[in-house]
C-alpha cells in the first residue's frame, strides 16, 4: 500500500495533473504574469516603458495613431495655410470651438460603442433638447430661467434615450433599427418644437435677457484672464493630488499601480498642457479691441470628459459596461444586469448629446431646421473610432472622443483656411476614418493571435 501511495506523484502526468517541474500558475506571481498586462505590474519606469513598447508591437497601439494624425494635421496645415496662421492663438481657440460639438457627441456615442452597439439618433435627439432649452428661455413666451430650461432639455433627451434603451434591451431589438427610428422621430419632434413661439422656426439667442446671454456664452463667453490662471492652478493641483494619492493608496494596499515616476510624469504633462492652453487663450485674439481669457466651452468640455472618465474607469458601473462590451454572455453569467446597464448607457448617450447640441445652439446663436443631425451623428461615430474606441465593443475611453473630435475639427478648420470645398473635407475625413477602423481591426487580430500563441 505504501508503495502504491508513493507511486502516485510519479503517475500524475498520466491523469492530467501537471508534472512536478511545471510552473504552478495558481501561485500569485506566475498568475499575475499570465493574466495581467506587464505594464500594470511594472515597478520601475524602465519596466513600464519596455512593457508598453511590447504592447505596441503586439498591435495594441492605443492613442498613438490619433496623436500621429494630429501631428500630421498640424504640420501640413501650418505649412499650407495662408500666412501660416493655423497655429496662431486666435485660430487655435477657434479650432477648439469648432471641434467642441464633435468631441462631446463622440464622448456620448462612446457609451453605445463600448457596449458593441450604436446610436444613430443622437444628432436630432440632442437638437431636440437644445431646441426645447432655447424656446423656454425666450422672454416673449415662457421666459424660463436658464438653468431650468437647460434641465428641461437634458431631461427630455434622457427620457428619449431611456425609451430607446428599453426597446433595445427588453424587446431585444437591434440598436441600429431602434435608433434609426429614433433619428426620424426626434427629427420630427425637433421641427415641431421649432414652430412653437413667434420666431417662425428660428428661435434665437439675441436680446438683452440674462437667460439668453448665459446660453449664448456657453460657446462665446470667456473667463477673465486672471481668474483663468487661478482656476488652472486650482484644477492642476487638485487633479495632481487626486492622481498621486490614488496611486499611493493602491501601492500601500498591495494593488496594481503605475511606478511613482510615471505618476509624476503624468502630473507634469497635465500641468504643461494646462499652462499652454491658458497662455494661448489669454493672448489677445481680436483684430480690433481686446479678446482674452479661456472660453467657457473649454471647461465645459473638460468637465464632461472628467465626469465620464471617472464614471467609466473608476466605478462599478463602468466595469460592467466594459464587461458587457467584451463578452455579454460572460457578463450575464457573472450576475450583471445587462438590461439596466445598457438602458442607462443609452440614456447617458442622449444626455451627452443634449450638452453637445446646446453648444451648437450657442455657436449659431439659436436653432433652426438647417441642423444636420444625420451628418453630426456620423461625425460623432467617426470621431470616437478615429480616437481609438472600437466598433467591436469592449474598448474605448471618453478621451478617445475628445482626440478624434480634435482631428475632425482640425481637418475642417485647415481646409476652411485653404478655402477648399466641403467635398474634400468629407473625402479626407472618410479616409482617416477608414484608416482608424483598419488599425482597430488589425490590432484586434494581432491581439487574438498573440493570445493564441501564449496559450
Amino acid at each position: 500500500m505504501a508503495a502504491q501511495v508513493a507511486d502516485v506523484p510519479k503517475r500524475a502526468d498520466l491523469v492530467g495533473v501537471a508534472p512536478e517541474n511545471a510552473p504552478d500558475l495558481t501561485a500569485a506571481p506566475e498568475a499575475a504574469q499570465a493574466e495581467v498586462p506587464p505594464e500594470l505590474v511594472a515597478q520601475t519606469l524602465g519596466e513600464y516603458t519596455r512593457a508598453y513598447v511590447a504592447r505596441i508591437r503586439a498591435g495594441e497601439s492605443g492613442v498613438l495613431p490619433v496623436v500621429a494624425a494630429m501631428i500630421a494635421i498640424v504640420v501640413v496645415f501650418q505649412a499650407v495655410s495662408p500666412n501660416h496662421v493655423f497655429l496662431s492663438p486666435g485660430n487655435l481657440v477657434n479650432l477648439f470651438q469648432q471641434s467642441a460639438v464633435f468631441m462631446v457627441l463622440a464622448m456620448g456615442e462612446g457609451f453605445a460603442l463600448i457596449l458593441g452597439e450604436i446610436d444613430l439618433s443622437i444628432g436630432f435627439v440632442g437638437a431636440l433638447g437644445a431646441a426645447i432649452t432655447v424656446q423656454l428661455v425666450q422672454p416673449q413666451t415662457t421666459g424660463w430661467p436658464w438653468w431650468a430650461a437647460i434641465l428641461a432639455g437634458l431631461l427630455a433627451c434622457t427620457v428619449f434615450g431611456a425609451i430607446q434603451g428599453t426597446l433595445i434591451t427588453r424587446l431585444r431589438l437591434p440598436s441600429f433599427i431602434v435608433t434609426l427610428a429614433g433619428y426620424l422621430i426626434a427629427n420630427g419632434l425637433f421641427l415641431e418644437v421649432l414652430l412653437l413661439g413667434p420666431f417662425s422656426g428660428y428661435p434665437n439667442l439675441a436680446g438683452f435677457s440674462d437667460n439668453l446671454k448665459i446660453i449664448y456664452n456657453l460657446m462665446w463667453g470667456s473667463i477673465d484672464p486672471t481668474v483663468s490662471w487661478i482656476a488652472m492652478g486650482v484644477v492642476v493641483v487638485g487633479l495632481g493630488l487626486l492622481i498621486y494619492l490614488g496611486d499611493s493608496r493602491r501601492r500601500r494596499s498591495g494593488l496594481v499601480a503605475p511606478p511613482p515616476s510615471l505618476t509624476f510624469i503624468k502630473i507634469g504633462l497635465i500641468a504643461v498642457v494646462a499652462v499652454v492652453v491658458v497662455l494661448i487663450c489669454n493672448t489677445n485674439r481680436a483684430n480690433f479691441g481686446t479678446l482674452e481669457g479661456v472660453p467657457w466651452v473649454i471647461p465645459i468640455v473638460l468637465a464632461v470628459l472628467g465626469a465620464w472618465t471617472i464614471l467609466l474607469q473608476r466605478t462599478r458601473y463602468g466595469r460592467y459596461v466594459y464587461a458587457i462590451g467584451g463578452n455579454p454572455e460572460a457578463a450575464r453569467r457573472a450576475g450583471i444586469n445587462l438590461a439596466l446597464v445598457r438602458t442607462t448607457a443609452f440614456m447617458l448617450c442622449s444626455f451627452t448629446a443634449c450638452i453637445g447640441m446646446l453648444l451648437y445652439a450657442s455657436y449659431l446663436n439659436g436653432m433652426s431646421s438647417n441642423v444636420q443631425g444625420g451628418q453630426y451623428v456620423l461625425y460623432a461615430v467617426a470621431a470616437a473610432v478615429i480616437g481609438g474606441t472600437s466598433l467591436f465593443g469592449g474598448r474605448g475611453k471618453p478621451l478617445h472622443g475628445l482626440l478624434g473630435g480634435l482631428v475632425i475639427g482640425g481637418i475642417y478648420n485647415g481646409m476652411f483656411l485653404k478655402e477648399l470645398s466641403f467635398q474634400w473635407e468629407y473625402i479626407v475625413t472618410g479616409l482617416v476614418l477608414l484608416g482608424a477602423v483598419t488599425i482597430d481591426a488589425l490590432s484586434r487580430r494581432g491581439s487574438a493571435s498573440g493570445s493564441v500563441g501564449r496559450i
